[in-house]
């Protein structure tokens, strides 16, 4: 063998050695290969059907805090099963929490939370308030009805969402000079001052959907007071002196005016935590269906989470409201929700973060998550993946 071809093999030699070492240490290495990303969304729905969802009732257990069961849990069920056109466990799960949780006086609302009572049978926690509504989950659910009753030709489905939009509009919106504001149950209409919002429940998305079944109710009024009460509670310091533009988990707002207040409870803070991560992705299911100018404005407002990606490569859960982080911890969860405000804000770190912090997390060979999440972390990042993936669309949409 000749210098010169010596040369040559070893110049390629060392490329391919080079190519070899940069690949292992590549973070690519570990984003597991995915040839139909609805498959994925199908073999990850039956794990979780598997490990949250209980055999015979359909009850969405939460192991990780002692097995209770919410509203919001068996929302995100329905959910998850009609956009999957899984009829069989949405029956199961429809009827469980109609039986269960859905009140059977008053209203057609649903009781928050359901488990184990201190005599060891099984019903709604009313000592913690469990016969309350959770305004997120109504809505959800009825819109679950509304696509079950699309996808499947069923009009039950949409008489019994019909009934709890008539209760949502009754017991949960809250009428402040002339204009509906969306409240987070069915206890604050009758708060004499001030009421609880949660502006993660706000999903004007589904106010569309609603107002073309329910047209006696204003939902476009409801669009717009959303959207008003996410720029202004993201723009105002609430209880710190800046704001870093960012929504918070929790605010009051004035029954007489409609001024923004920070929340005065113990439990209730302004920080971007995990009820706020619902945000983006709710926001950005907006725009993917409607192209709400608002929405990309929005969503363009967060820019704090760009530049918190920027400089860390990592984001943290909770932060507060002026930006600090309250806590150094990292969420799959609040992957999951962000990727809404990647997406449609910085869609080349949508990428590095959908390929890193979500789709890193599935493996393929089993067709599971590599290491299990928790209820709400599986939830999440399930829903994060099929709004990268366009695989959410409005069953309602004709």
């Amino acid at each position: 063998m000749s210098r010169k071809t010596w040369g040559i093999f070893l110049l390629v030699g060392a490329f391919l050695i080079l190519g070899f070492v940069a690949y292992k240490n590549s973070p690519k290495r570990q984003v597991p290969i995915i040839f139909s990303p609805r498959t994925e969304l199908l073999t990850l729905w039956e794990a979780y059907k598997q490990e949250y969802i209980e055999k015979g009732s359909f009850r969405v257990l939460d192991k990780q805090k002692d097995s209770i069961t919410t509203s919001e849990g068996q929302s995100y069920a329905m959910l998850r099963a009609v956009w999957l056109d899984d009829k069989p466990t949405f029956d199961g799960v429809w009827k469980f929490t109609k039986d269960n949780l859905q009140h059977k006086e008053g209203d057609k609302l649903f009781a928050w939370l359901f488990g184990k009572q201190p005599d060891g049978s099984y019903g709604i926690m009313t000592s913690q308030g469990g016969q309350n509504s959770a305004t997120d989950a109504d809505t959800d659910i009825a819109l679950a009805l509304i696509f079950a009753s699309a996808r499947w030709n069923n009009q039950d489905y949409l008489n019994e969402a019909k009934l709890i939009l008539d209760s949502v509009w009754a017991h949960e919106v809250v009428d402040i000079k002339g204009r509906p504001y969306l409240v987070a149950n069915n206890l604050e209409k009758n708060s004499p001052t001030t009421m609880v919002v949660n502006p993660s429940y706000f999903s004007p998305y589904a106010y569309r959907v609603f107002a073309k079944v329910d047209p006696t109710h204003n939902w476009m009024g409801l669009v717009d007071t959303s959207y008003e009460v996410l720029e202004k509670s993201m723009a105002a310091p609430l209880d710190q002196t800046k704001s870093a533009n960012i929504p918070p988990d929790w605010i009051f707002l004035d029954k007489t005016n409609g001024a923004i207040l920070p929340p005065k409870a113990e439990n209730l803070s302004t920080n971007f935590g995990y009820d706020a991560l619902r945000t983006p992705w709710r926001i950005a299911l907006d725009w993917q269906w409607f192209e709400e100018p608002r929405a990309k404005a929005l969503l363009t407002d967060m820019k704090f989470l760009s530049e918190q990606w920027n400089s860390n490569s990592v984001l943290y859960v909770p932060y507060k409201h002026n930006g600090e982080p309250a806590e150094k911890h990292q969420s799959a969860a609040f992957y999951g929700g962000t990727i809404g405000y990647f997406m449609v804000a910085d869609p080349e770190n949508a990428k590095v973060i959908y390929d890193n912090k979500l789709q890193v997390l599935y493996n393929p060979d089993t067709n599971s998550w590599k290491v299990k999440l928790g209820y709400y972390d599986d939830n999440w990042v399930w829903f994060g993946i099929a709004l990268y993936n366009n695989l959410l669309p409005n069953l309602a949409a004709n």
